[in-house]
């Protein structure tokens, strides 16, 4: 582990922030954050969802919450000038490559209509919005010809998701370029931590699975190498590219978020299996992985050298603290 201090400063108290996909698990781990920090958060949910950790730890409850999609442009408007947003965190999508694959269609709708829509908002209003980060992901770089991935390469995703993450990247800087909106993006890789509530995601489907006496269930041929950073990390990451906007270090850049340590599936699924003691249940390895690349990494050197960031959790500290949070979460619902 390394990196410093996570503590939010005091930069944060009295801001006006919307959160779109509050209800996602980076997005309750960044409400809880923002709140903590003195923050007044608006956050947008679509489906009120009890399982979510929002509303599960309460937080819902110290929010401002505008109901609504990402594909509904007058309700961003209102989020934004009704509740005089001047910061906006973009995580709302659809996330689960899979569910892209099947049907692209509302993956299109959601992660390139919803990111113009609230771009579009935030230009109307600038006067009023001063920072705007957008959630990417390393999908946005497609199939490249050399790993890690750099901001400097292009964005060339082929499959709906990829494209989905693309094509709002490249959005978002034309709203920088053309009408000079205060917006950055933040690239991740496979974000993992407690509150991840897709079950089709290898480290919170494995864990489910060992709880439950399954064996865990990998839907590639586990060769497959991913970039894992723990959602704290990703908090941190997201917080640090939102000040530094102001600054202008940040303003029109895209920055890549790493632990630089990357790992096939199967080695995370056997990190989880020790964990909890279950080496015992071998994993099911489906090798139906359709429409997903094969070896994907990044490279953070941007964000330490620009904005200071630095990971504090690697595997073997991340992955405890989340099976603690999935072990006490099955507890309390079966409790």
């Amino acid at each position: 582990m390394e990196g410093v201090d996570s503590e939010v400063t005091g930069y944060w108290a009295g801001k006006r922030v919307l959160v779109t996909g509050a209800t996602g698990m980076v997005g309750s781990w960044l409400v809880k954050r923002l709140v903590e920090a003195g923050a007044g958060v608006v956050a947008l949910v679509r489906d009120a969802d009890p399982q979510s950790e929002l509303f599960r730890n309460g937080d819902v409850h110290r929010t401002t919450v505008v109901n609504g999609a990402l594909e509904e442009f007058w309700t961003l408007e209102r989020a934004i000038n009704a509740h005089d947003v001047d910061t906006v965190f973009h995580l709302g999508a659809q996330t689960i490559v899979p569910t892209a694959h099947r049907f692209p269609l509302p993956t299109f709708e959601a992660n390139i209509r919803g990111t113009y829509n609230l771009l579009e908002a935030c230009r109307l209003h600038s006067e009023l919005v001063r920072r705007v980060v957008v959630a990417s992901s390393d999908k946005a770089y497609g199939d490249q010809p050399t790993l890690p991935y750099t901001e400097a390469m292009p964005l060339q995703g082929s499959h709906p998701y990829e494209v989905s993450k693309s094509c709002a990247d490249l959005v978002a800087r034309a709203y920088f370029e053309t009408y000079g909106l205060p917006v950055a993006v933040a690239r991740c890789g496979n974000v993992y931590g407690g509150g991840d509530l897709n079950w089709s995601r290898i480290v919170p489907g494995t864990i489910r699975s060992l709880a439950s006496g399954e064996r865990p269930v990998v839907r590639s041929d586990g060769t497959f190498v991913r970039d894992y950073i723990y959602v704290e990390d990703v908090v941190d990451a997201y917080l640090a590219v939102g000040e530094a906007i102001e600054t202008r270090k940040a303003a029109g850049e895209a920055f890549n978020f790493s632990t630089e340590s990357w790992v096939p599936v199967t080695e995370i699924v056997l990190l989880i299996q020790k964990l909890m003691g279950r080496t015992d249940l071998a994993p099911v390895v489906l090798d139906r992985a359709a429409g997903e690349l094969r070896n994907q990494s990044l490279s953070a050197r941007k964000a330490r050298e620009v904005l200071g960031w630095r990971h504090r959790f690697d595997l073997p500290a991340g992955l405890p603290r989340t099976i603690e949070w999935y072990e006490a979460f099955f507890g309390r619902r079966r409790g």
